[in-house]
């Protein structure tokens, strides 16, 4: 018992200093960016603001396209998450429920391309995507990132528990393959179809390689993108370089704050697919 308990604690222990770890960049970040660029350049600088200011997020607001930017990422991550989510039910359905020739084939190549980094098809996409003019435009940021084998694969896995009697009885009144998706095996589901969901919205929100190569400017760039551009337009201050990197990363966290429990769910799920 008393070897329990101390396992117990040294757990909590290594728990607590690992979130302070992970913590303390995000501390060191925020204040920061509520010094001067004289404060932060003082030696003398220390862990607390001596004159907390606002000043570099109105500097980052008003000198930047900052807000360009979040609507640029806003529409672009929106767009991907709704377009994924609706793709992969469909395919998950067609896969899970409909006997067609093929079937094992698919799923085996959607399985397989779990492997393939992202980057390794960076090459191919931008070349299709100059090919259809789309560099430099929203659906050159959106069109490569509509697919995601792994959304497909944990959906599939949910539909495959539902009781075949299910579709059978809604055969049986005559409801369509569609019909029965959207009636039976989408409401039985919205737990983990809206927690792919965020945490596919906020994959696309942090894509920086792809939006990187395919958007050249402020009506196009991202967050991600943009923040990069911070320092070019600014020169070197880190008050002003860390308030942009808070405003960039503060939608994801609130979205975080709201919906961690969706989250961890479908990390989890997608970890074990990965895994």
């Amino acid at each position: 018992m008393a070897a329990s308990r101390r396992s117990s604690r040294a757990l909590t222990a290594l728990t607590v200093l690992g979130a302070l770890i992970w913590f303390f960049p995000l501390y060191w970040a925020i204040v920061t960016s509520l010094k001067s660029d004289t404060e932060v350049a003082s030696p003398a600088s220390g862990f607390l603001p001596k004159e907390p200011t606002i000043e570099p997020y109105l500097y980052v607001i008003e000198r930047s396209s900052i807000v360009q930017w979040y609507i640029n990422s806003v529409g672009t991550s929106t767009i991907i998450a709704l377009v994924v989510l609706a793709a992969s039910v469909c395919c998950a359905y067609a896969l899970s429920q409909i006997q067609f020739p093929g079937r094992r084939l698919i799923y085996g190549a959607l399985i397989a391309s779990v492997m393939v980094p992202a980057e390794a098809l960076i090459i191919n996409h931008f070349v299709l995507m100059n090919s259809f003019g789309l560099i430099n435009s929203w659906g050159g940021i959106i069109m490569p990132q509509l697919v995601v084998p792994s959304v497909i694969i944990i959906l599939k896995q949910f539909f495959d528990q539902i009781p075949k009697e299910f579709r059978e009885a809604a055969m049986l009144d005559n409801a369509g393959h569609l019909r029965t998706l959207w009636k039976i095996y989408v409401p039985m589901n919205w737990g983990v179809i809206i927690a792919l969901g965020i945490t596919t919205f906020i994959a696309a929100w942090n894509n920086f390689l792809w939006p990187f190569l395919v958007a050249t400017s402020d009506a196009t760039i991202t967050i991600p993108v943009g923040i990069t551009q911070v320092k070019d337009v600014f020169g070197v201050r880190f008050a002003k370089d860390m308030a942009a990197a808070v405003l960039a990363g503060l939608p994801v966290a609130i979205l975080y704050l709201l919906f961690q429990k969706q989250i961890t769910r479908a990390i989890m799920l997608s970890a074990g697919i990965k895994g």
